[in-house]
């Protein structure tokens, strides 16, 4: 198969969906890579990685889309892409479609395969291919929520850590899955006071006893979202939902009862966030203030560290991958979990919470294959 990987185009993502070492995989698999030229430059990879790891560069995004099978990809497709896209395509990349409408309808109307990342799950029930991502968002959004307490970048002056005599700041995380666990282990580790709201009783036990009771559990309710935003000097958003929107957990009305200069970080905007006042920003227009409250919400914060995300993307995604290379779409047939990644086939939504959220049709494609 022709594997395509074309440079990432959306605002400040310098992130490439195969580093050399992958294409290296592929290529020994019998596969023809075809890379942008650039492509792996904001992540440290040049041209000449790629071809001595047996890749064809070729000039630009164009070519790649005209002479590939399959498109590798970090980030959702944007406008220009979904244009280039046709039925014979495989797009494999994240595409959280579930609070993008527009993107829906480009890739319905391309006829392509969409298979996301995301809604690709394990035997366990778990996200690997968002796994990773999750790991460094989760990390990342300590270290910004941190930067963005500080007084000169509109935050109410705290120090994160604090010093001896001075409290440290109080982060609350919403959610106990990967992102709360990592933004757990950054703040505990800077000396924050960290309580995590969480729905599951086994994952509560696990968080306690991975922290040693450095971490305060505590079962989220409205009532329990209430309280602990209000004592809150941080408040991360990391919560998920497979395909679908993220539930609002922050209503605008809470803002004004919060403290003055208090950050929320809502690592959930990809899938639309987590409060109701989110919306997406970029990495260098990270933030903005309601009602005295400062809102983070990058929509791609592993992008700040390209290297490190893009090896650990491609450590969980090049499996699944390489199946699809060595089988085409046979391979979501032969392997349920990578069959759950699809998200559009043919002009039809495959995914049900996807289908659910945007309001189309789903359609089953197991009835087609069985």
């Amino acid at each position: 198969m022709r594997v395509g990987v074309p440079r990432e185009i959306k605002p400040d993502e310098y992130r490439v969906g195969l580093p050399p070492t992958a294409v290296r995989e592929y290529v020994s698999h019998g596969h023809e890579v075809l890379v942008e030229a650039g492509a792996g430059e904001g992540a440290g990879y040049a041209d000449a990685d790629y071809v001595k790891a047996g890749a064809k560069i070729v000039p630009d995004a164009a070519a790649v889309f005209a002479g590939a099978q399959m498109i590798v990809k970090v980030k959702e497709p944007q406008p220009v892409e979904w244009a280039r896209l046709t039925k014979d395509h495989i797009l494999f990349t994240y595409l959280h479609l579930a609070p993008d409408p527009a993107q829906a309808d480009g890739l319905l109307q391309s006829g392509c395969a969409a298979i996301a990342y995301e809604t690709v799950t394990d035997p366990n029930g778990g996200l690997p291919l968002l796994a990773p991502m999750s790991e460094v968002a989760g990390r990342i959004a300590i270290f910004s929520a941190g930067e963005t307490l500080l007084k000169h970048n509109g935050g109410m002056g705290l120090l994160i850590s604090g010093v001896p005599g001075v409290p440290p700041a109080r982060v609350c995380i919403l959610g106990g899955g990967v992102v709360g666990a990592n933004a757990a282990q950054m703040a505990a580790g800077l000396g924050a006071e960290v309580v995590i709201l969480e729905r599951s009783i086994p994952r509560m036990r696990y968080i306690d006893d991975i922290f040693a009771g450095r971490v305060i559990t505590r079962y989220s309710t409205y009532d329990a979202v209430e309280q602990e935003i209000l004592k809150a000097d941080v408040v991360i958003g990391a919560v998920l939902t497979a395909g679908a929107a993220a539930p609002k957990l922050v209503r605008k009305e809470h803002l004004s009862k919060m403290k003055p200069g208090s950050v929320l970080v809502d690592v959930s905007i990809d899938q639309g966030g987590c409060f109701e006042t989110s919306k997406p920003t970029t990495h260098k227009a990270p933030t903005y203030t309601v009602d005295g409250v400062v809102h983070y919400c990058v929509a791609n914060m592993p992008g700040a560290a390209p290297r490190t995300s893009s090896e650990a993307l491609v450590h969980a995604t090049l499996p699944f991958g390489l199946q699809l290379a060595d089988q085409g779409l046979d391979a979501l047939k032969k392997n349920v979990h990578l069959a759950k990644g699809l998200n559009v086939l043919a002009g039809q939504i495959t995914h049900p919470a996807v289908a659910q959220a945007l309001g189309k049709p789903f359609s089953d494609p197991y009835r087609a294959w069985n």
